[in-house]
């Protein structure tokens, strides 16, 4: 299992794609065995595509061309089969035509059993060659599954019979494909849930806690009633997509029960889910949920099932007779289609038992390692190291007096910036141990945490040894200690812009950019005012000693007395500014483009934006084995 910030960043990313369903790209081969599409609508039943054959005979070794044609299609699944035993494995091999168009599947761990589609682009007719061996059966029938879009496809279209020519005739079964099954009813709720039973009658998980979702449109709400061997689930919020939420054994992602109410036009659909390791969730069957219904109002969604509270015979659902950590998610969706959310699921704070003492409950959207991780971040770059700086560059002579031994504006200078090294250390470590490792989903975030961490670890060790103050190679410890410690914070400032962003903190926004804008701004405009200043009090000959600052960094002979040295400075300062605006705005954009091309490359993989090509095998007690209903 993945550690907890992974399930939050994950929970709902396994909401939007399918296990099996994200192969626009037609890597389809688990599911042969039942050629049936993972959309979660009805089969249609009157094909409009059609295989036709080159020849009706055939002798063990031949090659025969198989066409496939119709009108635009996008996916498709061809095998040949026993004629007498169609639900048995595929036989002999196929070889391609056109490999830009079709590609071979490794079915029942048999290379070339079954084609698929390499894409979902639309196409009218494809052809391959389909070889009998020489264990071929006396008469062969080519089946096909093909999805024209999301909500239209067929499912097993019979072909053409062909024969070895000593073959007797053969007559086809009247049924050689199982009836479509009825699915459990759905009806319409009548009114808005009420929160009036939450802590007496009803365990209630609530985002705002204590919100009303009779009153409150922005009110997410989940709650479970004990009723005999059974628990009526009632689950609110506002969402344009879907709502969700999950039943985990702890904090990480990995072994969780999931259930799902997806919006679609003026529709929602319910759908039950599991979630296996770090993978896509698998769609189930509807089959062990009950009095399902569901309303849209005003921009909410609100669904309600029953489920008994064991299910012994079916699989991946819990015992509620257990506590549970329980996720609460919401996100988009297109035409039945999710996406991934677009904040942090609400995460119970301990696990409860929702069949056990009725509770009223909340959770967070945030988790407390990352909110640690960035407030001492933010503490460390934007106080302590800023304040620190402003001693050591104007508090020389105002704080020039012994202080254990040393003056006191440098005891300051140096509490403060060992105070940001060990701020900026205990702040490393906290997202490792949130995401127990490195995240590949943060983007630029982490590279550019540890390029501060090296530079913060390095600054107090350098001037641990730095030379004596009139050494001649005393400027060379200032300009590399100033320009390790600008960089340092230039880099660290643009590192907190980017991890706003990051969905595990869950920061409102816009208000979160404004905010750390208004700190940089501040802080440049305090150090260029004081040194505007510093250089008028300079001129008129008000400063009993030479301006602190100068002698600290060149150390030599400059004067705030010589104007082109002072506005060299005030040059240097509003360059290093406009430096740190590009940089953060170059590490913006390459973020985004990143996030762009992984989204495309999601797309490649994954149909959620696409009609969905994918397959799945038939699973008993499902629609035709749908067991990923609606979730793309």
């Amino acid at each position: 299992m993945a550690v907890l910030g992974f399930t939050l960043a994950t929970f709902l990313l396994v909401l939007y794609v399918s296990s099996v369903a994200n192969y626009p790209n037609g890597k389809v081969g688990r599911s042969c065995h039942g050629m049936v599409p993972e959309h979660g609508h009805t089969a249609h039943s009157d094909p409009v595509h059609n295989i036709s054959v080159s020849q009706m005979t055939f002798r063990r070794g031949d090659q025969i061309e198989v066409t496939l044609s119709g009108p635009p299609f996008r996916g498709f699944l061809l095998e040949a089969r026993n004629a007498e035993d169609l639900s048995g494995p595929p036989i002999g091999s196929f070889t391609l035509i056109d490999s830009q168009v079709s590609q071979l599947l490794t079915c029942e761990d048999v290379q070339g059993y079954a084609v698929s589609h390499t894409s979902p682009s639309k196409k009218t007719k494809v052809k391959v060659y389909w070889n009998a061996l020489s264990n071929a059966p006396n008469n062969v029938k080519f089946l096909v599954t093909v999805v024209e879009k999301y909500k239209t496809y067929w499912v097993k279209i019979p072909g053409p019979i062909i024969s070895q020519p000593n073959a007797l005739p053969f007559t086809t079964p009247e049924a050689t494909i199982a009836p479509l099954s009825t699915l459990p009813p759905v009806s319409h709720l009548s009114k808005s849930f009420s929160a009036s039973d939450c802590g007496n009658k009803k365990f209630c998980i609530r985002s705002p806690l204590n919100c009303d979702p009779e009153k409150e449109h922005a009110c997410f709400f989940l709650s479970f009633a004990r009723d005999d061997q059974s628990v009526v689930v009632e689950m609110s919020g506002p969402s344009q997509g879907y709502l969700s939420f999950a039943f985990s054994h702890d904090r990480w992602m990995g072994d969780d029960d999931a259930y799902l109410c997806i919006r679609e036009d003026q529709t929602v659909h319910i759908q039950p889910s599991h979630l296996t390791g770090r993978s896509h969730p698998v769609m189930d069957s509807r089959g062990a949920l009950e009095d399902m219904a569901w309303r849209l109002a005003d921009g909410v969604i609100q669904c309600s099932f029953r489920r008994n509270i064991t299910l012994p015979g079916v699989k991946n659902r819990f015992d509620l007779n257990t506590s549970y950590y329980i996720f609460l998610a919401d996100g988009a969706a297109d035409n039945g289609r999710i996406y991934k959310h677009s904040r942090q699921p609400l995460i119970t704070y301990e696990k409860h038992n929702v069949t056990g003492y009725p509770k009223n409950v909340g959770g967070s959207r945030s988790l407390f390692l990352l909110k640690t991780h960035g407030a001492l971040m933010f503490v460390a770059w934007m106080t302590t190291v800023s304040i620190g700086v402003l001693i050591a560059r104007f508090f020389k002579s105002v704080w020039s007096k012994a202080f254990l031994g040393q003056a006191a504006w440098f005891q300051v200078h140096r509490m403060l910036m060992l105070t940001t090294t060990a701020l900026t250390c205990i702040a490393f470590v906290l997202p490792f141990i949130y995401r127990g490792g490195w995240s590949s989903y943060a983007g630029y975030h982490p590279y550019l945490g540890c390029i501060v961490m090296i530079l913060a670890v390095l600054q107090p060790l350098l001037a641990a040894f730095r030379p004596p103050l009139h050494d001649p190679r005393r400027h060379i410890f200032n300009w590399t200690h100033w320009s390790m410690g600008t960089a340092a914070r230039i880099i660290a400032v643009a590192a907190m812009f980017l991890g706003m962003d990051l969905p595990g903190l869950d920061l409102p926004g816009p208000w979160k950019t404004y905010v750390m804008i208004g700190f940089v701004a501040w802080h440049v405009g305090t150090e260029i005012l004081l040194e505007i200043y510093a250089y008028r009090l300079s001129r008129k000959g008000n400063l009993l000693k030479k301006p602190c600052y100068v002698e600290s960094l060149l150390e030599y002979g400059h004067r705030y007395t010589n104007p082109r040295n002072v506005i060299s400075f005030y040059k240097l300062m509003v360059d290093s500014f406009f430096f740190f605006l590009r940089f953060y705005l170059f590490i913006h954009e390459k973020h985004t483009l990143t996030q762009r091309q992984r989204h495309r490359q999601r797309e490649k993989q994954a149909p959620c934006r696409e009609p969905n090509m994918g397959l799945h095998p038939s699973s008993p007690g499902s629609h035709l084995g749908l067991k990923a209903a609606l979730n793309c």
